[in-house]
């Protein structure tokens, strides 16, 4: 009940920044090429802060065995969701670079943070952190690349040197030899982190107003196929392979709850800014976040009962 009762939250507060997000867009406050402006900046300035603060934080060697167990589970979880992506989706499907992007990558931060803390607390947390750093990784590499359809070694090298996975590095040598930044630039990027999931609502809410959802909901099946992937398939199938590595438990729980996560919101700013059709992006996200309310209590009493 007390997962059910967080995720349920969430989601409120989710939904009404994204509803600010569509009336926004409605009344011709943000527009289309508005929508593409606030996502370049989301990507490049507001979410690398975002990273590289999530490291600002007193290092504790105690917990470093964990740390490192939660790299690998959620490196394992990842490989199992791009398996399962290029399995289950076929190349010939309509949609299907976005179907299996939805299918990977997870909104593992706004959705995941909030309720591993409720439930684990800081030490929970902070295992998260490996998940979500290997996200940005994947996310800017892999991802990146799937999304813009180059596979190229220059493509690779521009994207690890996107601003997203500098902040990774930085931010966990920071963490590592324990480098706090002073008083005034701390607060300073922590103004611009916490307006990371407000901007990034705001978006997809205006995006979302470009298309008619209602209308996707009954007349595109591959909206119900990646919610029943995303949200079901690839969290237990994780689930199934981590219980039988010898982690901590707390450690397996946080993966299986991260990547039971709905669709990142990562995706519709690089179909905005890609022109890579940002409306069904937008559509797979808020259809998914919607019904992970019922899913991501489910998969958490399960690994709870099995772990």
């Amino acid at each position: 009940m007390e997962a059910g009762a967080v995720i349920g939250k969430q989601i409120i507060i989710m939904f009404i920044i994204l509803l600010l997000g569509a009336v926004c867009h409605l009344r011709g406050l943000i527009t289309k090429e508005g929508t593409k402006s606030l996502s370049i900046v989301e990507l490049n300035i507001v979410n690398p802060v975002l990273i590289f603060m999530s490291y600002q934080t007193d290092y504790q060697p105690a917990l470093m065995k964990g740390l490192l167990w939660a790299f690998l589970l959620s490196a394992i979880s990842f490989a199992l969701a791009i398996a399962l992506s290029y399995t289950l989706v076929r190349k010939s499907e309509r949609y299907c670079v976005i179907q299996r992007f939805s299918v990977i990558y997870s909104n593992c931060g706004f959705m995941g943070i909030p309720l591993i803390s409720n439930i684990y607390g800081s030490e929970g947390v902070l295992y998260l952190t490996a998940y979500v750093t290997l996200f940005n990784l994947l996310v800017w590499t892999h991802g990146y690349m799937m999304m813009k359809g180059q596979r190229d070694f220059s493509s690779l090298i521009k994207a690890l040197r996107s601003p997203s996975v500098i902040a990774v590095f930085v931010g966990f040598l920071f963490y590592v030899f324990e480098v706090h930044l002073p008083e005034i630039p701390y607060r300073s990027l922590e103004y611009i982190s916490s307006i990371n999931t407000p901007m990034a609502m705001l978006i997809a809410g205006a995006t979302v107003a470009q298309t008619n959802i209602f209308k996707a909901l009954t007349k595109s099946i591959q909206i119900y196929k990646v919610c029943m992937v995303k949200l079901l398939i690839v969290p237990l199938v994780t689930l199934g392979v981590i219980m039988l590595i010898p982690a901590p438990s707390m450690v397996k729980m946080v993966v299986t709850i991260a990547a039971g996560c709905p669709v990142a919101t990562t995706g519709t700013m690089f179909a905005i800014t890609m022109d890579r059709h940002p409306q069904k992006c937008s559509e797979f996200f808020a259809v998914t976040t919607v019904l992970s309310g019922l899913t991501l209590p489910l998969v958490t009493m399960l690994g709870d009962k099995l772990l």
